[in-house]
């Protein structure tokens, strides 16, 4: 049977960051551990590493990064307003976020430059490039 997720003292990672809302399964959340993309206090660990209440976890995900402070612990995911009280991003962390968007706001995209697909010609001179 399992335990309420208000007794709960710790919790493995990877069933945390399903619960927390940061991956869609737990699948996901366990490869992501495997890969080392999840720090838990600096350091890689392994998804049935148990994570307690104070931990900070270096999140990546995509693009995103994350760095967070466990709140509390939960074995079941619920509400997307209850996955945000488990954690609290850091100040350093939200403004890295901010500043990514930002800046990807700015960019231009390439394909706006693109008009059509390449010659034959335009594509022997990048396979030139690509090879050389």
């Amino acid at each position: 049977m399992k335990s309420s997720s208000l007794a709960v003292s710790s919790v493995r990672i990877d069933k945390w960051l399903w619960a927390a809302r940061f991956f869609k399964t737990r699948s996901l959340a366990t490869h992501a551990v495997e890969l080392g993309r999840i720090l838990q206090n600096e350091q890689r660990v392994k998804p049935a590493h148990a994570l307690n209440v104070g931990d900070q976890l270096d999140i990546q995900h995509g693009e995103q990064n994350w760095t967070v402070v466990v709140l509390s612990l939960s074995e079941v995911r619920g509400p997307a307003p209850v996955a945000q009280a488990l954690y609290q991003e850091t100040e350093e962390s939200m403004r890295k976020r901010q500043q990514r968007a930002e800046n990807r706001r700015m960019q231009v995209e390439p394909s706006i430059h693109i008009q059509s697909r390449p010659t034959k010609k335009q594509r022997r001179q990048l396979n030139h490039i690509n090879f050389d």
